[in-house]
């Protein structure tokens, strides 16, 4: 594609600035639902700010791994969404895109889970283990997911995928199935309440939480920002089941794209107001069975074209 500035400044502009503000927007929603103001909408920025601005601690059992991993996930979070069509066109994208978008996410996930094991820490080790079970289920709904977009839209890239050209109606039931089951799948990717509950300091509970407990100073800041990046990402993605991008932009097209961001934000925090999180033994469950939904999704797009 032709190298256009404006929107790569722009698809940057989102990806950059944009992530940390739905997480306030998330946090602002619990809070009304308990009767609170709950945090200011920039916190996370003012948190992140101070983190960058400190020093980190070490222990004397991590090795390199460790010391890499966190930057090394912001950035491969980074290169993840040039594939995903952001308020317009994607900045990147090639048949077969889609295999590597989902490769990107899952070695995130590899590196945050050799780094937790790095600390020698029984509860990050822990932690790490239960990563692993729950997100080996959760890929299995997502890759299957991918391949009904496939079998669905005929193309090979994300950035054709998602685009109004390849869809004959915006709310095919393939694609409300499909936005359903990756609902589930953004809940269990971004460790959020019904799988697992971010606010939480029982180690004993905790998922995602407890794989961080020895991060600090930049590290703990560039893991925060790499999270808020991946909820961002997988948002975009679910928005654009429903409503695909236009292929080119504008400042309605923007506007409009994160007032869908928005609802979705919304949306998350009020299952996480009216929800308690699942017991462990529940989660492989309920994951299992939003497998079975994105089975009957790959059925009715091969025997449903007519729906």
């Amino acid at each position: 594609m032709e190298f256009d500035p404006v929107l790569w400044g722009l698809h940057l502009f989102l990806l950059l600035v944009a992530p940390p503000f739905f997480l306030g927007v998330i946090a602002k929603t619990k809070g009304w639902f308990v009767g609170r103001n709950g945090p200011p909408l920039l916190q996370l920025y003012y948190d992140l700010f101070k983190l960058f601005r400190k020093g980190a601690v070490y222990s004397k059992t991590t090795s390199s791994i460790f010391r890499m991993a966190p930057a090394a996930i912001f950035i491969l979070l980074i290169f993840a969404g040039l594939f995903l069509p952001i308020g317009g066109a994607a900045l990147l994208y090639f048949r077969g895109d889609i295999i590597l978008f989902a490769y990107l996410l899952g070695f995130t996930r590899f590196l945050l889970i050799l780094a937790a094991m790095d600390t020698g820490s029984s509860f990050e080790g822990m932690g790490a283990s239960r990563e692993v079970t729950f997100g080996a289920l959760s890929e299995l709904a997502f890759f299957l997911l991918l391949v009904v977009l496939v079998v669905t839209t005929g193309a090979l890239s994300l950035n054709g995928i998602f685009q109004w050209e390849s869809l004959h109606s915006t709310f095919k039931p393939v694609f409300l199935l499909l936005f359903f089951s990756f609902f589930l799948i953004l809940l269990t990717e971004n460790s959020r309440i019904p799988i697992d509950d971010p606010a939480t300091h029982l180690e004993l509970t905790m998922i995602h939480e407890v794989m961080i407990l020895d991060t600090s100073g930049p590290d703990l800041g560039f893991i925060l920002y790499g999270a808020s990046i991946k909820l961002f990402l997988f948002m975009t993605f679910a928005v654009s089941l429903l409503w695909p991008q236009t292929g080119g932009w504008s400042w309605f097209s923007l506007g409009f794209f994160l007032l869908k961001i928005l609802g979705v934000a919304v949306a998350i925090g009020v299952v996480e107001s009216s929800n308690a999180r699942l017991r462990l033994i529940k989660i492989p469950q309920l994951l299992i069975a939003n497998f079975v939904v994105t089975i009957f999704a790959l059925l009715v797009a091969i025997f449903g074209r007519a729906l």
